[in-house]
């Protein structure tokens, strides 16, 4: 486990700590990378003119419920466990502008904490132990390279109320243990639980190829049973996720888990099933043309899936491990129909879903074929949007605390 200690500290002054699990990637570039940075809070939301104003203001209502849960969550982990030494633990940290993010934010928090309690006791807050996890892909090296100018920024702004607090990193796969029995405190995941392990095996089959054919994900075509497939491969994940972190915590940890969701069962909504038929569609005109083979196409399958509040309850309670505190699922409509720029749009919508999966598809097609690619795509999603198939979709996420039981 790669380890910096930082005392006093370094973290990111930054509201989008919601994104800070995005998947890494080295290649958001042109409008693909306004895409994901538009959550920077130094950004002037009045001005910022592409479709999605919808999309900017409604991460702001996740961002702020995410962060008073986070709050609340670290001002209890101080006040009543009574540890000499609190860790942690970011899941898919990524290795973006974002990564230090989560550090960021409970650092504040803290700081506050300790502002405040200074005046009231005379207790020592306990010291800090971040750790950052991702894949081994994972860009550590340039999040370890970037501390030292965050150590200055942050020793400039909050000069002495930090308490000490360290900065280390895991790699490996969440879907599994990561860490020994009781050494962990808090669990926070934003935008990583969607991904599943893999692609659910039995879309390999002659009879998924044949009915799900040129799909690379369920759609509002697709039979029930290859949806079915999906959610139990998010059941098997999310319950293996639960019974790792159930292990890792100790008494009276916690998690807050953020995540992309669905409004319900009606797919003609979800903006995700929408997204990749057009992609769909990008990749089958080019197998067509013999440009990419349609075995490749009849192998691939997305490892995604945005499941229900009440899948997502269901599992945590069949499970048993973990109370839950709260539980939301916040939604809003994608595209604003009064700011669209069709071309300008579609270009920079396909952008911006290339660089969070721009590393999947190279693995599979090979790096040679995605810029006509998403070339293609750009223009089915401008269609899309000009015939009006995109403009009613819907996003969501869910917001969920969790607390691990503890035995009567």
């Amino acid at each position: 486990m790669a380890s910096l200690s930082l005392d006093p500290h370094h973290p990111t002054e930054h509201d989008a700590f919601l994104v800070a699990a995005a998947p890494s990637q080295s290649s958001q570039v042109g409008e693909g990378k306004m895409f994901i940075n538009a959550f920077d809070k130094t950004a002037d939301l009045d001005v910022l003119d592409h479709p999605i104003p919808n999309f900017i203001y409604y991460m702001r209502k996740v961002i702020i419920m995410a962060k008073s849960i986070l709050e609340k969550a670290t001002e209890q982990l101080c006040r009543t466990l009574f540890l000499d030494r609190i860790t942690i633990v970011d899941l898919g940290c990524s290795s973006g502008p974002n990564a230090l993010s989560v550090v960021s934010q409970v650092l504040d928090i803290i700081s506050k904490l300790d502002e405040r309690q200074s005046k009231e006791e005379e207790r020592t807050l306990p010291e800090i132990q971040f750790i950052l996890n991702d894949l081994p892909s994972n860009d550590f090296n340039s999040v370890f390279q970037s501390l030292e100018e965050f150590n200055k920024k942050i020793k400039e702004e909050r000069g002495n109320l930090l308490v000490p607090y360290y900065v280390a990193a895991a790699s490996g796969s969440f879907h599994g243990r990561l860490f020994p029995s009781s050494t962990v405190q808090f669990f926070y995941c934003s935008t990583s639980l969607h991904w599943l392990s893999q692609a659910p095996r039995e879309l390999g089959s002659a009879e998924a190829i044949s009915q799900n054919r040129g799909n690379i994900y369920f759609t509002r075509t697709s039979p029930p049973w290859i949806v079915k497939a999906y959610r139990e491969q998010f059941r098997r994940d999310f319950s293996t996720f639960l019974e790792s972190r159930f292990e890792e915590l100790s008494v009276g940890g916690g998690a807050l888990l953020i995540f992309p969701g669905r409004e319900g069962e009606d797919e003609d909504g979800d903006i995700f099933n929408h997204i990749s038929e057009l992609f769909s569609d990008s990749l089958n005109a080019m197998a067509e043309e013999g440009i990419i083979s349609k075995a490749k196409l009849d192998a691939f399958n997305m490892p995604f899936y945005s499941p229900l509040l009440e899948e997502v309850k269901s599992i945590i309670l069949n499970e048993s491990s973990f109370d839950i505190e709260q539980a939301h699922l916040l939604s809003y409509k994608w595209l604003d129909a009064t700011k669209l720029d069709i071309l300008r749009d579609g270009k920079m919508i396909a952008n911006g879903f290339r660089a969070w999966n721009e590393s999947l598809f190279a693995h599979h097609f090979g790096d040679a074929i995605l810029d006509e690619l998403f070339e293609r795509f750009a223009e089915r999603v401008s269609r899309g949007i000009l015939e009006e198939k995109l403009t009613n979709c819907t996003v969501s996420n869910i917001i969920i605390e969790l607390k691990k039981n503890t035995p009567p």
